[in-house]
C-alpha cells in the first residue's frame, strides 16, 4: 500500500529540493565546530578517566541529527508533494451489433483448433472486449434459430452464454434465412443510427421457415448491414460421427453457399470473408472491428490532493524535540 503511494507521488515545486545542497555543508560545519572546540591536554595515563564519559555525552549528537531532520521534512514540504488521481468520463455513440452463429453439427469439424465452433466462439470473445461501448446480441442457429442473448452492454453476461453455447441445442441442419432474420429481428426496433449483423456459417442453406434472400431483404428494409463469413478448409474435413461402436472420424466435404453469403453482404452494404483457419478466422473479425468504428470521447479529469502536511507536521515535531531536549536533559550550564 505505501509502495503504491510512493509510486504515485508528485512534486509541483521541486525546485526547492535544491536546497537539500545544505545537509552535507552543515554536516562539514558541525564536524569542522565540534573539532575547534576539543581542549588538548596531555596526561601520563587515562585510566583514571576511565567510565566517566556520561549518557549525555552519548545523546548530543542527536541534537544535530534531529535538526538535519527537521530541514529535510521542511524542504520537502515546501515542494509540495502531491498525489493524482485521474478519472476517464467515457462517452461515444455506439453500434448494435448481433453476433449471428451456426451452430449445427458440421461445426464440430475439426479443420480448425480445436474444432469449428470453440474456435469460433474465443474469435468471438475477443472481439466483444474490443467493443466497449457498443451493445452486442447473440442468435444461434442450425435447422431453427435461437436468441441466445438480446442486446446488451453485460459483457460478462453476453460471454457466459457465448460459452455455453455447444452443438445439438437446437434441431440440426443450417438454416441461414432463419437465423439471419431473428437477428434482424433483434435489430429491427434498435434507435441506434448503426446496425450490424456477424453471421457465421460453414454450410449451404436447407432448412429453417425463411428463405435467405428474404431475410436479407427484411435487413434491407430496416438499413442492417450484415458481415458474412464462411468457416471450412477447402476440400474435405474430419467430422466426429456417433455410430453405435463410439463416435468415429469421418472425412465430408466442405460445402459453403460463397455466393449466396456474397450476395447477401453485398447487398446489405458488409462484406463477405473465407476463413479456412483460426489465423484467418482471428484477422476477419480484427478487420470487422477496425471497419465499424464508434465515435467515442474520451475526458480524462485530473485531480491533485495536498500530501504536505505530514511533512510539515514531522518538521515541527521534530524541531519541538530538539528544543526540549537542548533546553532540559541536555542544557549546557556556564
Amino acid at each position: 500500500m505505501l509502495y503504491d503511494w510512493y509510486q504515485h507521488i508528485y512534486f509541483s515545486q521541486p525546485a526547492f529540493f535544491g536546497l537539500l545542497i545544505l545537509i552535507p555543508l552543515l554536516v562539514w560545519w558541525e564536524i569542522k565546530r565540534a573539532g575547534e572546540n576539543q581542549a588538548t591536554v596531555v596526561f601520563s595515563s587515562v585510566r583514571a578517566f576511565r567510565g566517566l564519559r556520561s549518557w549525555k555525552n552519548f545523546l548530543r549528537p542527536v541534537l544535530f541529527i534531529l535538526r538535519l531532520l527537521t530541514l529535510c521534512c521542511l524542504i520537502i514540504a515546501l515542494a509540495r508533494p502531491q498525489t493524482r488521481n485521474d478519472e476517464q468520463l467515457v462517452t461515444g455513440e455506439g453500434i448494435d451489433i448481433v453476433l449471428c452463429l451456426d451452430i449445427s453439427g458440421s461445426m464440430l469439424a475439426q479443420d480448425f483448433t480445436p474444432n469449428r465452433m470453440e474456435a469460433a466462439k474465443n474469435v468471438a470473445s475477443e472481439f466483444i472486449d474490443h467493443r466497449p461501448t457498443d451493445r452486442i446480441g447473440l442468435v444461434i442457429f442450425s435447422g431453427e434459430s435461437f436468441t441466445m442473448c438480446p442486446l446488451t452492454t453485460d459483457r460478462n453476461v453476453l460471454k457466459s452464454q457465448l460459452f455455453s453455447v455447444q452443438s445439438g441445442l437446437l434441431e440440426d441442419g443450417t438454416a441461414i434465412g432463419s437465423g439471419l432474420a431473428t437477428g434482424v429481428d433483434r435489430l429491427r426496433n434498435s434507435p441506434s443510427k448503426s446496425k450490424v449483423i456477424i453471421l457465421l456459417t460453414d454450410g449451404e442453406n436447407n432448412g429453417g421457415l425463411i428463405d435467405p434472400n428474404t431475410a436479407k431483404e427484411i435487413a434491407k428494409s430496416v438499413h442492417v448491414k450484415v458481415y458474412t463469413v464462411g468457416m471450412g478448409t477447402e476440400g474435405f474435413a474430419p467430422v466426429p460421427v456417433q455410430t453405435a461402436t463410439g463416435v468415429v472420424m469421418q472425412r465430408e466435404k466442405v460445402n459453403i453457399d460463397e455466393k449466396l453469403l456474397t450476395q447477401i453482404a453485398t447487398e446489405t452494404g458488409g462484406r463477405y470473408y473465407r476463413a479456412k483457419d483460426n489465423e484467418s478466422l482471428k484477422g476477419i473479425y480484427d478487420e470487422i472491428n477496425r471497419l465499424e468504428k464508434s465515435k467515442i470521447e474520451v475526458s480524462t479529469i485530473r485531480r491533485y490532493t495536498e500530501q504536505f502536511f505530514p511533512f510539515a507536521l514531522a518538521a515541527a515535531v521534530s524541531l519541538m524535540l530538539e528544543l526540549l531536549l537542548r533546553w532540559t536533559v541536555l542544557r549546557k550550564f556556564p
